[in-house]
C-alpha cells in the first residue's frame, strides 16, 4: 500500500515537472556542453523522482504510529524498495533504454553502448540490485525474529546462490557487441571468464573467506569502474558535430573530471579494504605493530601517487592547451619556407622543456614523500644528493656548460622551434630541444644534434624581414633607364601575384649600376621579403625578365672568345683551319671562363 502511495506521488511529480523535462529535451545533443546538461538534467530529475517515491512510501509510513516490530519490518523493506527504485531511475538516466522513446538515444547516453546493450542492462541491473536489497533487508530482520546463526548461514547460502544465478543469466544473455561479432570466440571467452570469476566469489563467500572475497571483488570492479568512467567522460565530452562548428571542452577540464573520479574510486576501494581487514585509520597512528606500520605507509604511498598523477594530468592538459593543435615541424626548402606565428613558435620552444622539468620535479618530490611516509629518513638522501650533484657538476663541466648555455639561449629568445638558423658549419630548421642540445633539420634532410655549448654565435634567418640582392648583366648598348623601368614593372607584377603577395614587403627594383663587367654592364637588384619568401619569387623573376628583355630587344650577354691573328698558311679562304697550340689554348680558356661564369651564376 505504501509502495503504491510512493508511485502515486512519483506520478504526480512527473506531471508537475513537465517544463523541466522539456528543458532537458531542448538541450542540444551536438555539443559537449549540451550533452553534459542533458545527462545532468536527467540525473537531477531522477533524484527528484526518487525523493518523491521515498516521501510517498517511507515518509507516509512514518506519519502513523505503529507497533515497534511492524514499524521496523515495514520500514526496512520500504528502504529496500527505495534503493531498488533509485537504481532503476539512475540506470535509465544514464543508459536511456529504447523503451523511453528518446530520439537518437545513442548520442545522448552517458556510455558508448548500443540500444541492445542499454535495454539489457536497464532490465537486469535494477532486478539484481532489487533482489540483493530485499535479501539484505530480510537478513537485517532475521536475528530479531529468533533465527540462530546456523539458520542464517543456510539462508545466506540460498540467497547467495540466487544472486549468482541472476548474475550468470545477465552475463550469458547479454547482447553481442560489434567487436565481439567480428571475433565470435571473444564473446564466449569473456562470458566464461566472468562466470568463473563470479563462481570464485561465491565459493569464497560461502567458505567465509571474507578478506579474500572483498579483495577479489575490488580487483575486478575497481578497474572496471575506472575504464567505464573514462570511456563515459570521453564519450560525453567528445567534440561537437560539424553543423555547429565542432565546439570542444578544454582538455584540462576533461583531465580534472577523469582523474578526480578515478581518485575517488581508488580511495573508496582503499577505505573499503582497510575496513574489511579491520584497520582503524585513526588508531593506526598510535599503533607500533609492523603490519599496521606497513599498511599505513602503503596507504600514504597510494594517496601521494594519486595526488601526483592528478596534479601532473592538470599540468599536462594546461600545457597541451597552450600549445594548441600539434603542427608538423616545417622544413626549409628551396621551394617554400613557412613562417610560424612568433608567439606560437616561442610556446612550442619553451613549454616542452618546462613540461619535462615539471615532470621530473613532481616525480622527485613524490618519491621523496613516499619514502618519508614509509619511515625512511630523507634528510641524509637529500644531503647526499647535493654532494653527489656537486661532484658530478665538477666532473661533467661540458654538460653543465651545455645546460647553462641553453638556458641563456632561450632567455635571449635567440631561436624558436620552426625557425631556420645557422651557426658555424651547422644550419637548418629548429625541430626540438632538450636540456643540453638542439636538433637542426638541414633543408636537404640531415638532422644535426648540437650541444648548446658548441653553438656560439647564431644567425637567425627567420625573423622579421630579409633583403636579397643579386646582379643582372646587360649589354653595353642597353638603355639603362629603360631596363630599370622594365625591372620595376616586373617587380610590381610579382608583388601582386597571389603566390608571392603575402611574402613581399618591398617589390623587386633596381638599385643602379654595380660595375662594368667583362661582357656587359652589371645591374644591382634588390628585394625585401618576409623570411623565406625570396626563393621562389627570384626564380619567377628570372623567367619573366628573360621573356620581357627578349620582347624589348635587350640582349643578355654571355662570355665569348675572339681569336685574332690566325691565318691560313695555304692562303685559301675556305680551306680548313690549322689546329695550332695557340688555338687549343684559346679554346681551353674559353671553356674555363664559361664554367666559372656558370658556377658563379648558379651560386
Amino acid at each position: 500500500m505504501f509502495i503504491a502511495a510512493g508511485l502515486a506521488l512519483t506520478w504526480a511529480t512527473f506531471k508537475l515537472t513537465r517544463p523541466f523535462r522539456l528543458w532537458i529535451i531542448a538541450q542540444p545533443k551536438d555539443t559537449p556542453i549540451g550533452r553534459a546538461k542533458k545527462i545532468g538534467g536527467r540525473l537531477l530529475y531522477s533524484s527528484t523522482l526518487i525523493v518523491s517515491f521515498a516521501l510517498g512510501s517511507a515518509g507516509a509510513f512514518m506519519l502513523f504510529d505503529w507497533p515497534m516490530l511492524i514499524r521496523e519490518i515495514v520500514l526496512t523493506f520500504l528502504m529496500a524498495a527505495v534503493v531498488t527504485w533509485g537504481v532503476r531511475m539512475y540506470v535509465m538516466a544514464m543508459l536511456v533504454p529504447s523503451f523511453m522513446n528518446v530520439e537518437n538515444a545513442v548520442e545522448v547516453r552517458a556510455l558508448p553502448i548500443t540500444n541492445e546493450a542499454a535495454d539489457h542492462w536497464s532490465y537486469w541491473l535494477p532486478r539484481i540490485v532489487g533482489v540483493f536489497a530485499f535479501f539484505g533487508a530480510a537478513f537485517i530482520l532475521l536475528p530479531g525474529l529468533g533465527i540462530d546463526q546456523d539458520g542464517m548461514m543456510v539462508l545466506s547460502l540460498g540467497a547467495d546462490f540466487v544472486l549468482l544465478l541472476l548474475l550468470l543469466l545477465a552475463i550469458w544473455r547479454r547482447p553481442r557487441t560489434q567487436r565481439d561479432g567480428a571475433r565470435h570466440i571473444g564473446h564466449t571467452e569473456a562470458t566464461w571468464l566472468l562466470t568463473a570469476y563470479f563462481v570464485v566469489l561465491f565459493l569464497q563467500r560461502i567458505a567465509g573467506l571474507y578478506t579474500y572475497f572483498w579483495f577479489t571483488f575490488a580487483a575486478f570492479f575497481l578497474p572496471l569502474a575506472i575504464v567505464v568512467t573514462q570511456r563515459g567522460v570521453n564519450f560525453v565530452l567528445r567534440p561537437g558535430s560539424e553543423d555547429v562548428g565542432q565546439p570542444t571542452i578544454p582538455a584540462v577540464t576533461i583531465a580534472v573530471i577523469d582523474r578526480g573520479i578515478r581518485m575517488i574510486f581508488i580511495l573508496a576501494a582503499a577505505y573499503l579494504l582497510a575496513r574489511v581487514w579491520g584497520l582503524d585509520m585513526q588508531s593506526m597512528r598510535g599503533s607500533d605493530t609492523t603490519t599496521t606500520f606497513i599498511l599505513r605507509g602503503l596507504i600514504n604511498v597510494v594517496v601521494i601517487a594519486l595526488a601526483a598523477d592528478f596534479g601532473w594530468s592538470i599540468i599536462k592538459a594546461l600545457i597541451e592547451r597552450k600549445l594548441g593543435i600539434e603542427t608538423p615541424h616545417p622544413v626549409i626548402s628551396d621551394e617554400d619556407v613557412p613562417v610560424l606565428d612568433p608567439q606560437q613558435a616561442r610556446l612550442h620552444t619553451l613549454l616542452p622543456i618546462l613540461q619535462n622539468i615539471l615532470l621530473a620535479s613532481i616525480i622527485v618530490m613524490a618519491v621523496l614523500m613516499m619514502l618519508a611516509s614509509l619511515g625512511i629518513q630523507i634528510g641524509p638522501l637529500i644531503a647526499g644528493a647535493g654532494v653527489v650533484g656537486v661532484a658530478v657538476g665538477f666532473g661533467a663541466q661540458t654538460i653543465v656548460k651545455d645546460v647553462i648555455s641553453g638556458v641563456f639561449f632561450l632567455l635571449d629568445d635567440a631561436f624558436r622551434v620552426g625557425e631556420y638558423i645557422s651557426s658555424g658549419n651547422y644550419k637548418g630548421t629548429v625541430e626540438s630541444f632538450s636540456l643540453r642540445s638542439v636538433k637542426l633539420r638541414h633543408h636537404r634532410g640531415p638532422l644535426f644534434t648540437i650541444p648548446f655549448g658548441e653553438l656560439g654565435a647564431v644567425q637567425n634567418q627567420s625573423r622579421d624581414w630579409v633583403i636579397d640582392k643579386f646582379n643582372i648583366t646587360v649589354g653595353y648598348d642597353t638603355d639603362i633607364d629603360f631596363a630599370r623601368k622594365l625591372i620595376k614593372r616586373i617587380g610590381l607584377e610579382l608583388a601582386e601575384d597571389p603566390e608571392f603577395k603575402h611574402w613581399v614587403l618591398d617589390p623587386i627594383k633596381m638599385q643602379g649600376v654595380q660595375e662594368f663587367g667583362e661582357y656587359g654592364i652589371v645591374l644591382r637588384v634588390k628585394a625585401t621579403t618576409k623570411p623565406g619568401g625570396a626563393f621562389g619569387m627570384k626564380r619567377k623573376f628570372y623567367v619573366r625578365l628573360r621573356q620581357v628583355f627578349k620582347e624589348q630587344g635587350i640582349e643578355l650577354p654571355f662570355p665569348t672568345v675572339q681569336v685574332q691573328g690566325l691565318q691560313n698558311p695555304h692562303g685559301a679562304e675556305n680551306a680548313p683551319l690549322e689546329i695550332t697550340p695557340e688555338l687549343k689554348m684559346a679554346v681551353a680558356q674559353s671553356h674555363t671562363i664559361r664554367r666559372r661564369k656558370k658556377a658563379s651564376t648558379t651560386e
